[in-house]
């Protein structure tokens, strides 16, 4: 094997078009990926002027949402809260035209229950109980942990030491333990309320996916409210709450005895795309520099067929099947090199741009980073082999890059191009290769967060992992292939 790979080796590296091409491919990327990331610019208007607001981050070192209505006392060590969530109701407004319409509703995330949080810091570590509009009752904390808990009314939190205690109860007798978590030092404890905005997605006349945010709140009603272990008065704030908000927007709590009502607005959650300019939006040239990258992959082998080179080759070696990993292997292995190093400059740089231009970062781990640098990489390999079995199957160039661009581009485009409905972008991206551009996708999505979760905002129906798997599926299915119809047809 060892002797077709250096000659393979050397045909590539002897024809100066593969080599042009494959350097096309890297400046493509780098350079296309540059000015989108030139032209990413973020601008603010509010009450405060323009000035962007900062993007919280909690715990994990994620963008998050921290808003909601508080209502607390100090909890400078040991202690408990507990209460029965009598009544949860809320509104929905809704955007213009019809902006003063109001509708009595709750929307499946809002969230009412019993918290302990370090401080009023937004993004500070918490953990807390929770009745939710359609969800049940949940344990939530440190704004990514999500824990599903039945439906119980009743709810507790007990802190001893370090450790936080989760319970709930139907009847406010007998208690189970949800969770434990862990949570260090001095702490506020209480009620809070928080409601998401009611996400709807509609296709648009003329193609691509309309959104709308709809401003909701809610407020839980709590009854037989205990608290242990706290000190000092109760006090209301609206974690979060910005200058001229509208009124709907703003929490309010109302005491009776032992019953209190809490009305807030806004989440606890995740940040999602919406926490800062990703990392991706560096490598968009990737999808202009596979075009390149088809182009050689399938010239790698057309060529030999078309000045009838073919012949010599498979008759220096009739098994035929390692012609063709050999030239898979070297143009996987240069396509490779070629994209890590792109990657590798596009990311910092664009990152750099990107700030410049008033820009957050959405913060990612670094594991993270060098999965979608090396993914990325991985991905133009794969896309190389892939383009090197067509080539080898139809013999012709013009139909074998076409085949390629149909297979790997052309869903891309059409599911984050937003001119297909979203439910049939998702199908795209699950079946073709095109499920491969997943690899780069660097903030999740979280299953108890409501938001547009669509192609055309990034995000991508199969985990980076599996949707490169589907794309390898492809190029091993389609070199597999290629090795038949090689083996079995004359050159």
């Amino acid at each position: 094997m060892i002797p077709l790979l250096r000659s393979e080796w050397t045909k590539f590296r002897t024809v100066r078009g593969w080599v042009a091409g494959s350097i096309v491919a890297v400046l493509l990327t780098v350079g296309v990926g540059l000015l989108g990331a030139a032209g990413t610019v973020r601008s603010c208007q509010g009450p405060q002027g323009d000035v962007c607001p900062e993007i919280p981050i909690g715990p994990g070192g994620q963008a998050v949402h921290d808003r909601f209505s508080f209502y607390h006392r100090a909890l400078p060590g040991d202690g408990s809260i507990t209460v029965k969530v009598a009544d949860v109701s809320g509104v929905i407004t809704y955007p213009p035209p019809d902006h003063d319409k109001i509708v009595p509703g709750v929307v499946p995330w809002a969230k009412v229950g019993v918290m302990v949080k370090q401080d009023l810091r937004q993004g500070s570590a918490y953990a807390a109980v929770m009745v939710t509009g359609a969800h049940g009752t949940r344990v939530q904390d440190d704004f990514v942990n999500d824990l599903a808990a039945g439906g119980d009314p009743w709810l507790r939190l007990t802190r001893s030491g370090d450790t936080l205690k989760g319970e709930s109860s139907p009847d406010g007798t007998s208690w189970r333990v949800i969770a434990e978590r862990r949570l260090k030092g001095p702490a506020l404890i209480g009620l809070f309320a928080a409601s998401p905005c009611d996400v709807t997605l509609s296709q648009g006349a003329l193609g691509g996916t309309i959104g709308a945010c709809r401003l909701t709140n809610v407020t839980g009603k709590f009854e037989d409210v205990s608290v242990e272990g706290a000190s000092g008065t109760w006090t209301h704030d609206d974690v979060g709450g910005e200058i001229g908000a509208p009124t709907l927007s703003v929490g309010s709590a109302r005491v009776w005895g032992s019953t209190i009502q809490l009305t807030g607005s806004g989440d606890i959650s995740p940040a999602g795309m919406e926490g800062g300019a990703v990392v991706e939006r560096t490598l968009t040239g990737a999808s202009i520099g596979l075009i390149a990258v088809i182009v050689v992959g399938v010239l790698f082998v057309t060529a030999e067929y078309r000045r009838g080179l073919i012949k010599a080759t498979l008759a220096a070696n009739p098994g035929r099947t390692g012609v063709l990993l050999a030239k898979a292997a070297v143009v996987a292995t240069v396509t490779f090199a070629g994209g890590l190093v792109a990657a590798a400059l596009a990311v910092p740089v664009g990152i750099g741009l990107m700030r410049d231009r008033n820009n957050s970062i959405a913060p990612i781990t670094a594991l993270t980073e060098v999965r979608v640098i090396v993914g990325t990489a991985a991905l133009l390999a794969v896309t190389a082999v892939l383009a090197l079995a067509l080539g080898a199957i139809f013999r012709r160039s013009a139909a074998a890059v076409i085949a390629a661009i149909m297979l790997v581009l052309l869903p891309q485009l059409l599911a984050t191009a937003s001119v297909i409905p979203s439910s049939a972008a998702q199908w795209l991206l699950r079946v073709t290769p095109a499920a491969g551009f997943a690899i780069q996708q660097s903030i999740p999505a979280y299953p108890q967060v409501e938001d547009y979760y669509i192609p055309a905002l990034g995000y991508y129906p199969l985990p980076p992992l599996g949707g490169f798997a589907v794309m390898c599926g492809y190029a091993a299915v389609a070199l597999a292939g290629a090795i038949v119809v090689l083996r079995r047809r004359d050159a």
